[in-house]
């Protein structure tokens, strides 16, 4: 038995290639993590995942998914649990981002829509599970996103140090961390992350996301292109502000190569890839941080860990494995985080993060 309470985190962002879990803990106001599980999405699953957040699917669909991803959300508990050698009663509670397939964070009625049915979670492991996170900061007039940003000022803020924690998924965010007053901590999404790259070197190749970044190298940068993608609004917006696929997708792409036919597929992608090295290191550039530790996805991609590197010569960049945290395993954490603070009644959002109206208690708490 262990002497603090475990939590589990489930995470499934936008790049929608399967489930990571955390098992954690959070002994003496640190952070323990004890075991750590993925599971990747069936192919047939994953692309039915992509058509929803194009709009394109009914209700029989969408109802359809929840269910199978609160089957897959529910074993990704049990077997994060069995790697970290404990039962369900060990386990204070789940804290279950489920699957983003359509975020409209702006206008009249917005909403975020996240599959994965926590009742089928709750049925198979007995454990009380947290879900629905985002909806409640939405409700108070916020964008319901980014949530990580209350996470990495817990545990990644350094008094003294300024910080800035850039997280590269399919959609890019980043964290400032002041080190001299933690109150002002902020953060929003910069744009795509790997959401395009991955989109292009999937539609021209069939792999889902280019490795080691071998086709971007192939190519070269389209400045031409690369200007007339920045010219996008969303890049010259005020935050808070927040998206995903439902913008920045394969369509989104082909209307901006509408206007520059004749370009090589390998040049397209490194053109992408400096897209987002661009929107990220502009943000960057505007924040006086000492230090900027990466995580997510994007991490793993040398060509363009290198290349924001380069383009942003007066920060110091590393991993967030410098602070203790494999980047994989940031997010899934964060959501384990998420469901302690719900489950013992406390905030879970910053309101300069997303803009709502206050601090709020976020999620709903299914019990077993």
């Amino acid at each position: 038995m262990q002497s603090e309470a475990c939590y589990i985190g489930l995470m499934s962002g936008t790049s929608m290639d399967g489930i990571d879990a955390a098992l954690v803990s959070f002994p003496d106001q640190g952070l323990k993590l004890h075991a750590t599980h993925s599971v990747p999405y069936p192919h047939d699953l994953r692309e039915r995942l992509h058509r929803l957040s194009q709009n394109q699917g009914g209700p029989d669909e969408i109802g359809e998914m929840d269910h199978q991803l609160g089957v897959l959300f529910g074993e990704a508990a049990q077997r994060v649990m069995e790697a970290g050698n404990l039962t369900s009663s060990e386990i204070a509670a789940i804290g279950s981002h489920g699957q983003t397939i359509r975020h409209q964070p702006r206008g009249q009625c917005s909403f975020s829509l996240q599959l994965g049915d926590p009742n089928i979670i709750v049925e198979q492991t007995g454990i009380a599970t947290i879900a629905d996170f985002r909806r409640r900061d939405m409700a108070a007039g916020g964008e319901g996103a980014p949530l990580v940003p209350a996470f990495h000022r817990a545990f990644f803020g350094k008094s003294g140090e300024n910080r800035c924690i850039v997280n590269i998924g399919g959609i890019a965010n980043i964290s400032w961390l002041p080190g001299d007053d933690p109150d002002q901590a902020s953060g929003f999404d910069t744009g795509p992350g790997n959401a395009l790259m991955d989109a292009w070197c999937h539609h021209h190749t069939g792999r889902h996301y280019d490795e080691n970044g071998r086709l971007a190298q192939e190519g070269e940068i389209n400045e031409d292109l690369l200007e007339d993608m920045l010219s996008d609004g969303y890049f010259a917006q005020a935050a808070p502000k927040s998206t995903g696929k439902e913008k920045f997708n394969l369509a989104w792409i082909q209307t901006v190569l509408s206007r520059h036919p004749e370009l090589s597929m390998a040049d397209v992608q490194r053109t992408l890839l400096q897209l987002t090295v661009t929107t990220i290191a502009q943000q960057l550039d505007e924040l006086p941080a000492e230090m900027v530790y990466l995580c997510g996805g994007g991490v793993r991609n040398p060509e363009l860990v290198a290349a924001l590197t380069q383009a942003c010569p007066r920060h110091q960049i590393a991993s967030t494995d410098a602070l203790g945290m494999d980047p994989q395993w940031v997010e899934a954490t964060a959501f384990g985080w998420l469901a302690r603070q719900t489950l013992n009644a406390n905030t879970g959002n910053l309101p300069k993060v997303t803009g709502a109206r206050g601090k709020r208690i976020l999620g709903a708490i299914y019990q077993p």
